[in-house]
């Protein structure tokens, strides 16, 4: 699946965004190296620390049903430029996601940012900082 057709999974993804809130509708795809696409989008609670944002969502949809190699993250929003994820996104992203996987953040108007897992958060707290000696 191409990179455009991705962005519009993900603006497919965003439109089921719960946001009575915020209406910062943010949608996400989610591309398994099998060709799988798992789409996530914002769901947001009247106790805001109980929201879960898009690429969480996609990821954990993924993640549950035991599919672990991706290949792309498309992200989508309503902003002035290429949408940015949250810092919490950024280090599950991280977690789950290969150094090198490609990360595309874009908006309505398919403005796009291309980057890879790690340049979207370098220095990333890793499974290698709870090792003990």
């Amino acid at each position: 699946m191409t990179v455009e057709l991705m962005v519009k999974e993900a603006k497919k993804a965003r439109e089921l965004a719960y946001t009575p809130y915020s209406k910062f509708k943010v949608g996400a795809a989610l591309r398994s190296k099998d060709g799988q696409i798992f789409h996530g989008c914002n769901i947001e609670n009247a106790a805001y620390s109980l929201c879960n944002c898009a690429e969480r969502t996609a990821l954990f949809k993924a993640y549950s049903e035991g599919v672990r190699d991706y290949d792309l993250l498309v992200v989508v929003a309503d902003t002035e430029g290429p949408v940015s994820p949250c810092g919490a996104c950024r280090q599950v992203i991280s977690e789950l996601c290969d150094p090198d996987m490609e990360v595309i953040l874009t908006n309505m108007n398919e403005q796009i940012q291309k980057l890879t897992v790690k340049e979207l958060l370098p220095g990333a707290f890793s499974s290698k900082d709870l090792q003990k000696d």
